[in-house]
C-alpha cells in the first residue's frame, strides 16, 4: 500500500491520522471538491476548515482523494463540513466514541419520533464518515473499524427500543417495572446475530435482528396479547431504524433469521423459541447462534435464553454432521451464485470462493464440532475463535496467522466496496476504472498491484477451506474413483469398480463388493437413511483404501460390516471418517484387532471423538489436567441424571482414547496402567461428589462427616486396564456426638452412609444410554459381604488390629485414597500405613502368602499360556511377592499403594532361577504388563497367541521387542519358569498357613 514519504505524513491537525494515502482516479476532479468543500465551510462560516483546506498538504490530499473515489463520502462532507471542522476540537477517534455515547445515553421520554429519527440518522451519517476516514488513512484497524460500527448498531437499536417502550408504556399497552430505565426488567431482548453480535460489522451491513420475550415475565398490559403487543413494538423499532427519510436511514434491518420467519411473529416468547430449536433447529441456526448476542432490551433475560439454549448449539459430542451441513450450505450458495473460481473483476469477497464466508464457515465448523466439549472455542469473533483453534490445536498456528490475515483483508476490501456508494455489496467491479477505484480507495498504487495482493489471500482461504471440509476441489480420489466407488453401492458386479477392488489388494472382490452392496441397499440401521448413505458414498473412496492396507483387507471389511451392523446410527460416524481421512488407518487396525474397543464404538459412537481432539491426542491423561476439563464439562449438566451421563462420555472417551493410543503404540504400554487409573481417580471423586450433593438434597447431611473412597487392587495400585473392574471401600467419619443426618428425611448415621454408598453404586453401575461408568466391587470392605457396606474410620482399625486375615492385609498393600474430602483421605492413607507397619510374626506371614498361592494353584488352574494372572509364575506371583515384601519391612511403607513394578524393583528379594540366576523380578512384572494392557483390548477368553487377531499379535510382538508372534509364547513360558523358581525359593509352601478361599484370595488381588 502506498504510504506518505513527507516529514508532515504524521504531523496532522485534522485529528484522524493513519501512514495511508488514498490517491484519486482524477486529480483535477479532486481539486475541484476539495473547492467545493472549501465553499461549503465557508458557508458555515467554518473558519478554521477553511484555513486548513486552503493550506494544503498530506491530509488535504487525502480527503481530495476520498470525494473523487467515493460518492458516498463526497456528499456527507460536502453536507456537513461541520462534522470535520469538529475534528479541530477532538480527533476522530474520541469524537466516534463522545457521539455514540450521545446516542446511547440520549433522553428519549419527551422526544417525538419523527426527531428521534433526524438525531438518530444525523449521529449515524457523522460516525460513519469518521469511521470511514480512519479506516481509508489507516489510522484504525479493521477490527476497531467493525467494533466501532457494532457498537453504532447496538446504541441506535437500544436507543429506538427505549422509546418504543416508553410510548408503549404511556398508552397502557406495556407496564414497566421502571420507566426510568425502560428495558430493565421489560422481559423483552433483542438478539444482535451475524457480525453484529460478534461485533464485527462490516460498512454498510444490514442489522441482523430476532427478538424475544419471556412470557413468564412479560410486561404486556394484557398478557393473553403478548406476542400482537409486542410485535408492534418490534414494528415501530424496525420503522425507526430502518426507514429511509430525507436524513436517510440508521440501518437496514433484517428478522430473518427468527424460527420459521414465515410463520412465526416478529416478537417469540422464549418458549415458543426453545420448542422450535429442540424439535426443529438445523445446524445453519446453530451456526448462527455462536454469534448471538444480547444487545436491547432485558439482558437478563436474553442472557438467561442464551444460557438454556446452549445444549442446542454446543452438542456434548464432536459433530461432524454439522461439517457437511456447512459444507452444503457453502456449495448452495455457490450454486445458486454462480461461484465457481477464484477471480478480481466481478468477485464477491464475501460469498466467493477464497472469500470471508469461507473463513467464517471455516471456523464455525470447527466450533460446532467441538465447542461442546472446549467452552474456550465458543468466542463470537472470528479472530478470537481462530486464536483458540490454534492454542487447541485445532489447527497449526500458522493457519490460524494466515487466516486472520486474510480475514481482515477481505474485509477492508469489502469496506471499500461499500464506501463508494454506501450499497450493501460484496462484489467487485468488472470494469477496469471500477477495479482502480477499489484499489486506490484501500491504498494500493493501481489495480494491478491490488489484484495481485487479492489473489494471493483468496487463494489461501481456498486452500485452507478445501484442506478442511474435504469437499471434492482438491480430493487426492478423482471423480473418476468416487464415481466407482459409488457404484458400489448400487451394483455388485460392475467390472470397473471390481477391477479397482483387485487393484487395492482384496483377493476376493466379488465378495467385498456384495457387501459393500448391501450397504448400500440401506440394510442396517445405521445405512438406513438416504444422508448416511450419502456421508457413506462420500467416505468410500478412502474408506476402501485404508482397509486394503490391512494384513486381510477381505478379513477386514468384513469385520467393517460386522461393526456397521451393530451400529445404531451412521450419519455423524460417516461424516466423520469423510471429513478426517486421517483416522481411517487408525479405525482399521481399531476394527480388525481390538474387539473391545470396536464393540465401544458400536455401542457408542462418539467415543472416537476424543481421538479426533488435537489436545487429547498428544497427551496421556494426568489427573490436573482431567479434572479441568471435566469440571468445564460437567458445568453445563441440567441436573443429576445429566451429571451421570457426561460422567459415562468423559470416562468412555478418555478409556477410548489410551486404548487407541496403545493399540497404535503412541502410549507405551508402561504408561497405560497410570493413565487408565487417573481416568478412574478424577471420575469416582466427581462421582462421588454428585452422589453426596444429590441425596444430601433429601437427607441432609451428617455434621462433621468426612468420606473417602479407598482404591484396591489394580486400581490402588496403579494398574487399571482397559477392561478392569474397581474394587472400593468407602470410610467415614462424622462428629461424636451426632445420631442422624440434618435433612428433611433424616437418617441414622450409619444407615446414612450405607444408603449412600447403595446410591453410589448405583450412579457407577446404572445402564443408561451411555452405557455404565465402572463395574465394581465392594467385597474387600471388612467382613465382605457380611459387613455394612460404609465402613466408620474407626471400626475400620479395630477390625485390622483384631480380625484382619494376612490376605486382607496383604490386599491393603494395594489401596489408595482416590477420593472424598483431601485431609481425610490423608488420613486414612497414614492410618493404612499404621496398620501395615504393626509387628506380625514374619514366618506366619510367609506362611499365609506361600499357602495361599498353593491353594490357588489347585484351586483355580490357568486356562492357558496367556492367562497370565493364574499360570505357575504369573502375575499373581509376583503380586503375591510384592505384598509379602512390604507386610515384612523388605520395601518401604512409602510405596504402599505403588505400581508392583516399583515396589519389587525397591524391594531387597534375593530371587534366583533353578541355575542359580537372578531373575529380574521387575523386568518379568514389565514383561507382563505389556502382555495383559494389550491382551485387554482384545477378544476375551482368548488363552493362545495364536487365536489372538493379526493386528494385535504384531502389536504384542513390537511391545515385548521380538520380532515374530511365534516368540511370545516361549517367552512366557520361560519368563514364568523362573519367576516360579524364584517364588518357591523365597516363599515355600507348607500346607498350614491362611485358610482364606481361593475366591478370596483371588479378589484380593482385584481388576
Amino acid at each position: 500500500m502506498a504510504k506518505q514519504d513527507t516529514a508532515q505524513e504524521h504531523d496532522s491537525d485534522l485529528g484522524i491520522g493513519g501512514d495511508i494515502a488514498p490517491t484519486p482516479l482524477d486529480p483535477g476532479k479532486a481539486e475541484a471538491w476539495l473547492t467545493d468543500l472549501s465553499k461549503a465551510a465557508a458557508a458555515q462560516d467554518l473558519a478554521r476548515l477553511g484555513e486548513f483546506l486552503a493550506r494544503g498538504g498530506p491530509d488535504v490530499a487525502r480527503l481530495g482523494a476520498v470525494l473523487d473515489l467515493s460518492t458516498y463520502l463526497n456528499t456527507q462532507m460536502l453536507q456537513h463540513p461541520e462534522w470535520l471542522d469538529a475534528l479541530f476540537d477532538a480527533p476522530a477517534r474520541e469524537r466516534i466514541a463522545q457521539r455514540i455515547g450521545e446516542l446511547r445515553d440520549m433522553e428519549v421520554a419527551e422526544q417525538g419520533e419523527t426527531a428521534l429519527m433526524a438525531t438518530i440518522r444525523l449521529i449515524k451519517r457523522e460516525v460513519s464518515l469518521l469511521i470511514a476516514l480512519r479506516d481509508l488513512f489507516g489510522a484504525a484497524s479493521v477490527k476497531e473499524t467493525t467494533e466501532d460500527l457494532s457498537q453504532l448498531a447496538e446504541a441506535a437499536v437500544a436507543t429506538a427500543l427505549r422509546f418504543c417502550l416508553i410510548a408503549a408504556h404511556k398508552s397502557g399497552k406495556i407496564v414497566l417495572p421502571d420507566p426510568a430505565d425502560p428495558e430493565a426488567g421489560c422481559s423483552l431482548f433483542v438478539l444482535g446475530m451475524g457480525k453484529l453480535g460478534a461485533r464485527e460489522l462490516n460498512y454498510s451491513s444490514d442489522v441482523d435482528l430476532i427478538v424475544f420475550f419471556d412470557p413468564e415475565q412479560s410486561v404486556a398490559a394484557d398478557p393473553s396479547e403478548s406476542v400482537d403487543t409486542f410485535s408492534r413494538i418490534v414494528r415501530r423499532l424496525v420503522r425507526i431504524v430502518g426507514e429511509r427519510t430525507a436524513d436517510g436511514y440508521v440501518f437496514r434491518t433484517d428478522l430473518r433469521l427468527r424460527p420459521d420467519p414465515g410463520a412465526m411473529p416478529l416478537a417469540i416468547s422464549t418458549d415458543a423459541a426453545m420448542s422450535y430449536y429442540e424439535g426443529s433447529g438445523r445446524n445453519w441456526e446453530r451456526a448462527a447462534m455462536i454469534k448471538a448476542c444480547t444487545i436491547a432490551g432485558d439482558r437478563a433475560a436474553g442472557e438467561a435464553f442464551l444460557q438454556e439454549l446452549t445444549p442446542f448449539v454446543w452438542r456434548k459430542y464432536l459433530d461432524f454432521a454439522a461439517i457437511a451441513d456447512i459444507q452444503a450450505m457453502k456449495t448452495r450458495i455457490d450454486r445458486h451464485r454462480g461461484f465457481d473460481d477464484i477471480a478480481v473483476g466481478g468477485h464477491n469477497v464475501k460469498l466467493g470462493r477464497g472469500g470471508i464466508r469461507e473463513v467464517e464457515f471455516f471456523v464455525q465448523a470447527q466450533q460446532l464440532i467441538a465447542g461442546g466439549r472446549a467452552p474456550q472455542l465458543r468466542s463470537r469473533r472470528t479472530d478470537a475463535a481462530l486464536h483458540e483453534l490454534a492454542e487447541g490445536s485445532w489447527i497449526t498456528a500458522d493457519t490460524a496467522r494466515d487466516l486472520l490475515e486474510d480475514y481482515w483483508f477481505l474485509r477492508r476490501i469489502e469496506h471499500c466496496i461499500q464506501m463508494v456508494a454506501d450499497e450493501q455489496s460484496h462484489t467487485l467491479p468488472e470494469d477496469e476504472e471500477g477495479l482502480e477505484r477499489i484499489a486506490r480507495l484501500a491504498g494500493f498504487a493501481g489495480r494491478e498491484a491490488f489484484a495481485e495482493a487479492l489473489l494471493s489471500h483468496l487463494r489461501r482461504v481456498d486452500r485452507h477451506y478445501t484442506s478442511l471440509f474435504n469437499d471434492g476441489r482438491e480430493r487426492d480420489a478423482g471423480e473418476g474413483e468416487e464415481a466407482v466407488s459409488k457404484r458400489l453401492l448400487s451394483s455388485e458386479d460392475d467390472p470397473d469398480a471390481l477391477a479397482r477392488l483387485k487393484e487395492l489388494g482384496f483377493a476376493r472382490p466379488e465378495d467385498v463388493a456384495r457387501i459393500v452392496r448391501g450397504w448400500g441397499f440401506g440394510r442396517y440401521r445405521s445405512t438406513r437413511s438416504e444422508t448416511a448413505r450419502e456421508r457413506l458414498a462420500s467416505g468410500l473412496p478412502m474408506l476402501l483404501s485404508a482397509f486394503s492396507n490391512a494384513k486381510d483387507p477381505d478379513g477386514a471389511i468384513a469385520a467393517f460390516d460386522t461393526f456397521l451392523a451393530g451400529l445404531p446410527a451412521g450419519i455423524q460416524f460417516f461424516s466423520l471418517i469423510a471429513s478426517n481421512p486421517r483416522i481411517l488407518d487408525l479405525l482399521a487396525l481399531i476394527i480388525t484387532s481390538a474387539p473391545a474397543l470396536r464393540e465401544t464404538i458400536a455401542a457408542r459412537p462418539h467415543v472416537f471423538d476424543a481421538l479426533l481432539d488435537p489436545a487429547f491426542f498428544d497427551e496421556v491423561p494426568e489427573s490436573a489436567m482431567m479434572e479441568k476439563r471435566l469440571a468445564s464439562f460437567l458445568s453445563e449438566a441440567n441436573g443429576y441424571e445429566d451429571i451421570l451421563a457426561r460422567l459415562r462420555i468423559f470416562a468412555s472417551e478418555q478409556r477410548f482414547l489410551v486404548g487407541a493410543r496403545l493399540l497404535s503404540g503412541v502410549v507405551d504400554v508402561g504408561e497405560a496402567g497410570p493413565a487408565f487409573s487417573n481416568i478412574a481417580n478424577v471420575v469416582l471423586n466427581a462421582t462421588l461428589n454428585a452422589v453426596g450433593d444429590a441425596f444430601a438434597e433429601k437427607h441432609g447431611r451428617v455434621p462433621g462427616a468426612r468420606m473417602a473412597l479407598l482404591g484396591m487392587g489394580r486400581l490402588g495400585n496403579c494398574e487399571l486396564t482397559a477392561g478392569s473392574d474397581v474394587d472400593l471401600i468407602l470410610l467415614y467419619d462424622h462428629d461424636p456426638d451426632v445420631e442422624e443426618s440434618d435433612g428433611d428425611k433424616p437418617l441414622a448415621t450409619g444407615l446414612y452412609f450405607a444408603r449412600l454408598t447403595q446410591r453410589l453404586i448405583a450412579a457407577l453401575t446404572v445402564q443408561m444410554r451411555e452405557g455404565i461408568l465402572y463395574e465394581v466391587d465392594f467385597r474387600l470392605r471388612p467382613s465382605g459381604n457380611m459387613g455394612p457396606l460404609a465402613t466408620r474410620i474407626d471400626s475400620f482399625r479395630r477390625y485390622q488390629a483384631t480380625d484382619a486375615w494376612t490376605w486382607e492385609r496383604m490386599a491393603l498393600t494395594r489401596s489408595r485414597p482416590i477420593a472424598g474430602d483431601p485431609q481425610f483421605r490423608d488420613e486414612v492413607g497414614h492410618t493404612i500405613c499404621e496398620i501395615l507397619g504393626e509387628a506380625r510374626d514374619e514366618a506366619t506371614t510367609s506362611r499365609d502368602v506361600a499357602d495361599m498361592r498353593a491353594r490357588l494353584d489347585r484351586d483355580k488352574p490357568p486356562k492357558g499360556p496367556l492367562d497370565l494372572k493364574l499360570i505357575p509364575g504369573g502375575l499373581i506371583d509376583l503380586e503375591f511377592l510384592a505384598q509379602w515384601a512390604l507386610l515384612t519391612g523388605r520395601a518401604d511403607s512409602d510405596l504402599v499403594g505403588s505400581p508392583t513394578v516399583s515396589v519389587l524393583a525397591a524391594s531387597d528379594l534375593a530371587a534366583v532361577d533353578a541355575d542359580g540366576a537372578p531373575v529380574d523380578l521387575p523386568g518379568a512384572m514389565r514383561t507382563y504388563t505389556s502382555v495383559i494392557q494389550i491382551l485387554r483390548l482384545g477378544p476375551t477368553g482368548v488363552e493362545r497367541i495364536e487365536d489372538l487377531p493379526p493386528g494385535l499379535a504384531d502389536r504384542l510382538t513390537r511391545a515385548l521387542g521380538l520380532e515374530e508372534p511365534g516368540e511370545v509364547a516361549p517367552l512366557l513360558a520361560k519368563t514364568a519358569a523362573r519367576v516360579r523358581h524364584a517364588f518357591n525359593t523365597l516363599l515355600p509352601a507348607s500346607g498350614e498357613g491362611d485358610t482364606a478361599p481361593a475366591d478370596a484370595a483371588t479378589a484380593a488381588q482385584g481388576g
